[in-house]
Protein backbone atom coordinates (compact mmCIF):
# COMPACT_ATOMS: atom_id res chain seq x y z
CA UNK A 1 0.00 0.00 0.00
CA UNK A 2 1.26 3.73 -0.67
CA UNK A 3 2.19 5.47 2.21
CA UNK A 4 2.81 9.53 2.62
CA UNK A 5 6.50 8.59 3.23
CA UNK A 6 6.45 6.74 -0.56
CA UNK A 7 4.89 10.33 -2.05
CA UNK A 8 6.82 12.28 -0.40
CA UNK A 9 10.18 10.83 -1.39
CA UNK A 10 8.53 11.18 -5.38
CA UNK A 11 8.00 14.60 -5.30
CA UNK A 12 10.90 15.45 -2.86
CA UNK A 13 9.09 17.39 -0.14
CA UNK A 14 8.36 16.18 3.32
CA UNK A 15 5.76 13.60 4.67
CA UNK A 16 3.69 17.10 6.72
CA UNK A 17 3.74 18.53 3.00
CA UNK A 18 2.37 15.71 1.64
CA UNK A 19 -0.21 15.33 4.09
CA UNK A 20 -1.26 18.89 4.41
CA UNK A 21 -1.64 18.90 0.16
CA UNK A 22 -3.74 15.85 0.59
CA UNK A 23 -5.61 17.62 2.93
CA UNK A 24 -5.92 20.47 0.96
CA UNK A 25 -4.90 22.71 3.81
CA UNK A 26 -3.99 26.06 2.33
CA UNK A 27 -0.34 27.13 4.21
CA UNK A 28 1.60 25.60 1.04
CA UNK A 29 1.20 26.77 -2.67
CA UNK A 30 -2.00 25.45 -4.79
CA UNK A 31 0.88 24.53 -7.47
CA UNK A 32 2.39 22.08 -4.84
CA UNK A 33 -0.42 20.95 -3.42
CA UNK A 34 -1.77 20.08 -6.82
CA UNK A 35 1.50 18.54 -8.29
CA UNK A 36 0.95 16.20 -4.67
CA UNK A 37 -2.46 15.08 -5.43
CA UNK A 38 -1.38 14.10 -8.78
CA UNK A 39 1.00 11.84 -7.62
CA UNK A 40 -0.91 10.70 -5.41
CA UNK A 41 -3.38 9.75 -7.72
CA UNK A 42 -1.29 8.53 -9.65
CA UNK A 43 0.23 6.20 -7.27
CA UNK A 44 -2.81 4.70 -6.46
CA UNK A 45 -3.01 6.47 -3.30
CA UNK A 46 -5.89 6.04 -0.79
CA UNK A 47 -6.02 7.93 2.78
CA UNK A 48 -6.90 5.33 5.37
CA UNK A 49 -10.70 5.86 6.48
CA UNK A 50 -9.88 4.43 10.45
CA UNK A 51 -6.84 6.84 10.37
CA UNK A 52 -9.31 9.74 8.90
CA UNK A 53 -11.72 9.24 11.51
CA UNK A 54 -9.43 9.42 14.66
CA UNK A 55 -8.03 12.24 12.75
CA UNK A 56 -10.77 14.45 12.05
CA UNK A 57 -13.42 12.57 14.54
CA UNK A 58 -15.69 11.77 11.78
CA UNK A 59 -16.85 8.80 9.84
CA UNK A 60 -17.76 10.82 6.50
CA UNK A 61 -21.30 8.31 6.57
CA UNK A 62 -24.70 9.99 6.76
CA UNK A 63 -27.81 8.41 7.69
CA UNK A 64 -30.80 8.44 5.59
CA UNK A 65 -34.06 7.64 7.51
CA UNK A 66 -36.93 6.87 4.58
CA UNK A 67 -39.71 5.03 5.51
CA UNK A 68 -42.17 4.30 2.98
CA UNK A 69 -45.99 3.80 4.66
CA UNK A 70 -46.43 1.50 0.84
CA UNK A 71 -43.49 -0.33 1.56
CA UNK A 72 -42.45 0.55 -2.03
CA UNK A 73 -38.84 1.17 -0.79
CA UNK A 74 -36.45 1.97 -3.56
CA UNK A 75 -38.86 1.83 -6.37
CA UNK A 76 -41.06 4.72 -5.10
CA UNK A 77 -40.55 6.59 -8.03
CA UNK A 78 -40.64 10.18 -6.26
CA UNK A 79 -38.17 9.53 -3.52
CA UNK A 80 -35.96 7.33 -5.22
CA UNK A 81 -34.58 10.09 -7.13
CA UNK A 82 -34.56 12.21 -4.38
CA UNK A 83 -32.48 9.60 -2.49
CA UNK A 84 -30.32 8.62 -5.81
CA UNK A 85 -29.43 12.85 -5.65
CA UNK A 86 -28.86 12.95 -2.01
CA UNK A 87 -26.46 9.55 -2.56
CA UNK A 88 -24.60 11.56 -5.80
CA UNK A 89 -23.41 14.89 -3.78
CA UNK A 90 -22.62 12.56 -1.04
CA UNK A 91 -19.95 10.76 -2.35
CA UNK A 92 -19.03 13.63 -4.27
CA UNK A 93 -18.17 15.25 -0.97
CA UNK A 94 -16.40 12.08 0.13
CA UNK A 95 -19.04 10.88 2.25
CA UNK A 96 -21.12 7.17 2.09
CA UNK A 97 -24.18 6.88 3.23
CA UNK A 98 -26.32 4.27 5.21
CA UNK A 99 -29.72 3.39 5.65
CA UNK A 100 -30.73 4.17 9.36
CA UNK A 101 -33.94 1.38 10.43
CA UNK A 102 -35.65 0.07 13.67
CA UNK A 103 -32.60 -3.07 13.37
CA UNK A 104 -29.30 -3.45 14.66
CA UNK A 105 -28.57 -6.94 14.03
CA UNK A 106 -31.40 -8.94 15.21
CA UNK A 107 -31.99 -6.39 17.74
CA UNK A 108 -34.77 -3.83 18.03
CA UNK A 109 -33.10 -0.46 18.28
CA UNK A 110 -34.64 3.13 17.80
CA UNK A 111 -33.36 5.63 14.92
CA UNK A 112 -30.93 7.49 17.00
CA UNK A 113 -29.68 4.13 18.62
CA UNK A 114 -28.79 2.49 15.11
CA UNK A 115 -27.51 5.83 14.17
CA UNK A 116 -25.17 6.27 16.99
CA UNK A 117 -23.91 2.40 16.48
CA UNK A 118 -23.32 3.27 12.93
CA UNK A 119 -21.47 6.04 14.20
CA UNK A 120 -22.97 8.55 11.60
CA UNK A 121 -21.67 12.13 11.43
CA UNK A 122 -25.63 13.45 10.47
CA UNK A 123 -29.14 12.20 9.18
CA UNK A 124 -30.85 13.07 5.76
CA UNK A 125 -34.90 12.10 7.32
CA UNK A 126 -37.65 11.75 4.11
CA UNK A 127 -41.02 10.21 4.09
CA UNK A 128 -41.39 10.08 7.69
CA UNK A 129 -44.28 9.93 10.05
CA UNK A 130 -42.13 12.98 11.73
CA UNK A 131 -44.90 12.87 14.97
CA UNK A 132 -43.25 9.20 15.12
CA UNK A 133 -41.71 9.98 18.72
CA UNK A 134 -38.70 7.73 17.46
CA UNK A 135 -38.02 10.79 15.26
CA UNK A 136 -38.86 13.40 17.16
CA UNK A 137 -36.04 11.88 19.35
CA UNK A 138 -33.31 11.92 16.73
CA UNK A 139 -34.53 15.51 15.94
CA UNK A 140 -34.28 16.37 19.55
CA UNK A 141 -30.50 14.81 19.50
CA UNK A 142 -27.43 16.37 19.11
CA UNK A 143 -26.92 14.95 15.60
CA UNK A 144 -26.78 17.17 12.94
CA UNK A 145 -30.43 16.65 10.89
CA UNK A 146 -32.07 17.91 7.62
CA UNK A 147 -35.42 16.95 6.74
CA UNK A 148 -36.62 17.05 3.14
CA UNK A 149 -40.32 18.19 3.34
CA UNK A 150 -41.22 18.93 6.95
CA UNK A 151 -40.05 22.07 9.04
CA UNK A 152 -38.66 21.28 13.30
CA UNK A 153 -37.70 24.35 14.96
CA UNK A 154 -33.52 24.71 14.91
CA UNK A 155 -33.34 21.94 12.07
CA UNK A 156 -32.66 22.93 8.53
CA UNK A 157 -35.53 22.00 6.10
CA UNK A 158 -35.76 20.89 2.13
CA UNK A 159 -38.70 22.08 1.14
CA UNK A 160 -40.94 21.11 -1.58
CA UNK A 161 -42.78 24.65 -2.50
CA UNK A 162 -46.13 22.80 -2.48
CA UNK A 163 -48.56 25.53 -1.98
CA UNK A 164 -47.20 27.43 -4.89
CA UNK A 165 -47.25 24.16 -6.81
CA UNK A 166 -50.51 23.35 -6.41
CA UNK A 167 -51.94 26.71 -6.66
CA UNK A 168 -50.47 26.84 -9.89
CA UNK A 169 -51.50 23.84 -11.10
CA UNK A 170 -54.93 24.29 -9.89
CA UNK A 171 -55.04 28.06 -11.93
CA UNK A 172 -54.18 26.42 -14.69
CA UNK A 173 -57.05 23.81 -15.01
CA UNK A 174 -59.46 26.87 -14.04
CA UNK A 175 -57.93 29.05 -16.93
CA UNK A 176 -59.23 26.26 -19.43
CA UNK A 177 -62.59 26.34 -18.08
CA UNK A 178 -63.20 24.17 -15.28
CA UNK A 179 -65.87 25.19 -12.40
CA UNK A 180 -66.18 21.60 -11.24
CA UNK A 181 -63.06 20.41 -9.21
CA UNK A 182 -62.39 17.42 -7.83
CA UNK A 183 -59.28 16.92 -5.09
CA UNK A 184 -58.14 12.99 -3.67
CA UNK A 185 -55.02 14.35 -1.05
CA UNK A 186 -53.22 12.50 0.50
CA UNK A 187 -53.04 11.09 4.22
CA UNK A 188 -52.29 14.62 6.94
CA UNK A 189 -48.75 15.74 6.60
CA UNK A 190 -47.43 19.62 5.95
CA UNK A 191 -47.00 18.57 2.64
CA UNK A 192 -50.79 18.01 1.98
CA UNK A 193 -51.88 21.05 4.33
CA UNK A 194 -49.62 23.04 1.56
CA UNK A 195 -51.12 21.46 -1.13
CA UNK A 196 -54.94 21.95 -0.13
CA UNK A 197 -53.97 25.56 0.39
CA UNK A 198 -52.82 26.42 -2.63
CA UNK A 199 -55.42 24.25 -4.36
CA UNK A 200 -58.20 26.61 -2.16
CA UNK A 201 -56.39 30.02 -2.75
CA UNK A 202 -56.35 29.58 -6.47
CA UNK A 203 -60.16 28.79 -6.52
CA UNK A 204 -60.72 31.72 -3.91
CA UNK A 205 -59.20 33.80 -6.10
CA UNK A 206 -61.19 32.51 -9.50
CA UNK A 207 -64.44 32.99 -7.29
CA UNK A 208 -64.84 29.26 -7.12
CA UNK A 209 -66.73 27.24 -4.80
CA UNK A 210 -65.85 23.21 -3.94
CA UNK A 211 -68.78 21.90 -3.92
CA UNK A 212 -69.28 19.13 -1.05
CA UNK A 213 -67.80 16.12 -1.66
CA UNK A 214 -65.83 17.47 -4.11
CA UNK A 215 -62.11 16.82 -1.62
CA UNK A 216 -61.71 13.85 -0.27
CA UNK A 217 -58.84 11.68 1.81
CA UNK A 218 -56.98 9.25 0.21
CA UNK A 219 -53.28 8.09 0.40
CA UNK A 220 -50.02 8.65 -1.55
CA UNK A 221 -48.99 6.16 -3.93
CA UNK A 222 -51.52 3.94 -3.55
CA UNK A 223 -53.52 3.32 -7.12
CA UNK A 224 -56.45 1.20 -5.64
CA UNK A 225 -57.79 4.40 -2.52
CA UNK A 226 -57.63 6.48 -6.09
CA UNK A 227 -59.25 3.94 -8.18
CA UNK A 228 -62.31 3.27 -5.54
CA UNK A 229 -62.45 7.05 -4.65
CA UNK A 230 -62.52 7.96 -8.42
CA UNK A 231 -65.34 4.86 -9.21
CA UNK A 232 -67.41 7.13 -6.50
CA UNK A 233 -66.93 10.80 -7.90
CA UNK A 234 -67.83 9.78 -11.53
CA UNK A 235 -70.95 7.71 -10.72
CA UNK A 236 -72.45 11.37 -9.32
CA UNK A 237 -74.83 12.85 -11.66
CA UNK A 238 -73.33 15.95 -10.97
CA UNK A 239 -69.41 14.57 -11.72
CA UNK A 240 -66.35 17.00 -11.90
CA UNK A 241 -65.13 17.79 -14.76
CA UNK A 242 -61.17 17.96 -13.72
CA UNK A 243 -60.21 15.35 -10.60
CA UNK A 244 -56.38 16.35 -8.46
CA UNK A 245 -55.08 13.24 -7.83
CA UNK A 246 -52.48 12.70 -4.99
CA UNK A 247 -49.51 11.80 -7.17
CA UNK A 248 -48.76 10.48 -10.40
CA UNK A 249 -48.52 6.72 -9.50
CA UNK A 250 -51.93 7.37 -7.94
CA UNK A 251 -53.41 8.55 -10.54
CA UNK A 252 -52.88 5.35 -12.49
CA UNK A 253 -55.86 4.20 -10.30
CA UNK A 254 -58.03 7.44 -11.41
CA UNK A 255 -57.50 6.25 -14.75
CA UNK A 256 -58.41 3.11 -14.60
CA UNK A 257 -61.59 3.53 -13.03
CA UNK A 258 -62.54 6.43 -15.61
CA UNK A 259 -61.98 3.72 -18.66
CA UNK A 260 -63.70 0.60 -16.52
CA UNK A 261 -66.47 3.37 -16.51
CA UNK A 262 -66.76 3.86 -20.40
CA UNK A 263 -65.48 7.03 -19.97
CA UNK A 264 -62.02 9.08 -22.11
CA UNK A 265 -59.47 11.46 -20.72
CA UNK A 266 -60.12 14.43 -21.59
CA UNK A 267 -62.66 14.26 -23.89
CA UNK A 268 -65.24 13.24 -20.79
CA UNK A 269 -63.46 13.82 -17.82
CA UNK A 270 -60.19 15.63 -16.82
CA UNK A 271 -57.22 14.62 -14.53
CA UNK A 272 -54.20 16.25 -12.96
CA UNK A 273 -51.49 14.54 -11.28
CA UNK A 274 -48.75 16.03 -8.92
CA UNK A 275 -44.85 15.32 -8.87
CA UNK A 276 -43.90 15.05 -12.96
CA UNK A 277 -42.22 11.13 -12.41
CA UNK A 278 -41.18 9.89 -15.82
CA UNK A 279 -44.03 7.47 -16.05
CA UNK A 280 -46.26 10.06 -16.23
CA UNK A 281 -44.87 11.47 -19.92
CA UNK A 282 -44.91 8.35 -20.84
CA UNK A 283 -48.77 8.08 -20.29
CA UNK A 284 -51.47 8.00 -23.50
CA UNK A 285 -52.52 10.43 -23.14
CA UNK A 286 -49.49 12.27 -20.95
CA UNK A 287 -50.47 13.90 -17.78
CA UNK A 288 -50.95 17.16 -16.97
CA UNK A 289 -48.87 17.48 -13.90
CA UNK A 290 -46.52 19.72 -11.50
CA UNK A 291 -43.08 18.62 -11.72
CA UNK A 292 -41.17 18.82 -8.15
CA UNK A 293 -37.15 19.09 -8.71
CA UNK A 294 -35.69 15.86 -7.05
CA UNK A 295 -32.81 16.64 -8.73
CA UNK A 296 -32.29 19.80 -6.38
CA UNK A 297 -33.92 18.23 -3.32
CA UNK A 298 -31.44 15.53 -2.54
CA UNK A 299 -28.80 17.73 -3.44
CA UNK A 300 -29.26 20.54 -1.65
CA UNK A 301 -30.44 18.19 1.22
CA UNK A 302 -26.73 16.47 1.19
CA UNK A 303 -24.35 19.50 0.77
CA UNK A 304 -26.84 21.68 3.71
CA UNK A 305 -25.92 18.31 5.80
CA UNK A 306 -22.24 18.36 4.87
CA UNK A 307 -21.86 22.04 6.15
CA UNK A 308 -23.25 21.40 9.11
CA UNK A 309 -21.27 18.63 9.93
CA UNK A 310 -17.96 20.35 8.72
CA UNK A 311 -18.59 23.80 9.66
CA UNK A 312 -21.07 23.32 12.96
CA UNK A 313 -20.62 27.43 14.09
CA UNK A 314 -20.57 29.11 10.65
CA UNK A 315 -23.53 26.42 9.35
CA UNK A 316 -27.05 28.13 8.98
CA UNK A 317 -29.84 26.78 10.08
CA UNK A 318 -32.45 27.83 8.04
CA UNK A 319 -35.36 26.29 5.23
CA UNK A 320 -35.06 25.94 1.91
CA UNK A 321 -37.43 26.50 -0.91
CA UNK A 322 -36.94 24.42 -4.05
CA UNK A 323 -39.42 25.53 -6.98
CA UNK A 324 -40.97 23.00 -9.57
CA UNK A 325 -42.82 23.49 -12.90
CA UNK A 326 -45.97 22.49 -14.70
CA UNK A 327 -45.93 20.24 -16.96
CA UNK A 328 -48.05 20.85 -19.69
CA UNK A 329 -49.96 17.17 -20.85
CA UNK A 330 -53.05 16.20 -22.87
CA UNK A 331 -55.54 15.07 -19.65
CA UNK A 332 -56.63 18.56 -19.19
CA UNK A 333 -59.85 19.23 -21.92
CA UNK A 334 -60.39 23.09 -22.49
CA UNK A 335 -63.71 23.67 -21.71
CA UNK A 336 -63.73 27.72 -23.05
Amino acid sequence: MVSLKDISARCGVSVATVSKALNNQQDISIETRERIQSVAAEMGYMANAAARMLKTNRSYNIGVLFVDRRSSGLAHEFFSTVLDSVRVEAEHRGYDITFINENVGHQKSSYLQHCLYRGVDGVVIASVDFEDPMVVELVSSSLPVVTIDHLFNNRIAILSDNLQGMEKLTSYVLSKGHRKLAFLHGEETTVTKNRLTGFYRACEAAGIPIRDGFVRLSEYHDSESCYRLTKELISSDDRPTCIFFPDDFSCIGGLNAIHDAGLRVPDDISVCGYDGIALSQILSPRLTTWKQNTGELGTLAASCLIDLIEHPKTALIDRRIVSGSLLVGETVADLR
